[in-house]
């Protein structure tokens, strides 16, 4: 793995064509990421290593099914993989578990966001990694985990409600828990 860009480093920026809906005609829209905006809101990116996969679904499937909890803490969710946009719809219409899916599939066929993140695996697909970042466009948090493990939604939630909170958090911290008062 290349240099991993990490916390306090700015988001780099992207314009990638991304899988939206099923409809036909209105499946694929451009994504990029104007995230210094005025609205306040946080973004939460997550890759995972390969469409048609075995671990990937359930993800996707979990951030689907959580996006209403994203949305209410401002948030907004991109998934990327390294497979093309045409893969991505390929998936979504073939695999019943994703028809449904309300966030944007963004494709990074030329791996060059991968790349600059730091996270292309050797083997040329992304590593499982998840980005929660700032309305300023910086990463405020991230994490990186094995290609055959699936990530919690639950955790990420937790982990954007603290860096909302704006407060010292302690270890397994929930929204409305005390905080640390110095």
């Amino acid at each position: 793995m290349a240099y991993l860009l990490g916390v306090g480093e700015q988001f780099p920026s992207f314009e990638k064509k991304a899988v939206v809906s099923l409809e036909a005609g209105k499946e694929f829209a451009t994504v990029s990421n104007d995230f210094d905006n005025e609205e306040g809101r946080w973004t939460v990116i997550f890759w995972w290593p390969k469409d048609f996969s075995a671990v990937c679904p359930s993800e996707l499937v979990a951030f689907n099914q959580t996006l209403a909890d994203f949305k209410s803490r401002n948030a907004s969710v991109l998934g990327f993989s390294t497979d093309t946009e045409l893969v991505h719809l390929a998936w979504r219409t073939y695999n019943p578990a994703l028809k449904d899916l309300r966030f944007p599939l963004v494709e990074d066929t030329n791996k060059a966001l991968a790349s600059e993140l730091g996270i292309l695996h050797e083997a040329g697909i992304a590593y499982r990694v998840t980005y929660i970042i700032d309305p300023k466009n910086v990463i405020r948090w991230l994490s990186v985990g094995d290609l055959a493990i699936g990530r919690g939604t639950e955790e990420i939630l937790r982990m954007l409600d603290a860096l909302q909170s704006g407060g010292l958090c302690p270890v397994n911290w929930k929204k409305g828990e005390d905080m640390i008062k110095m």
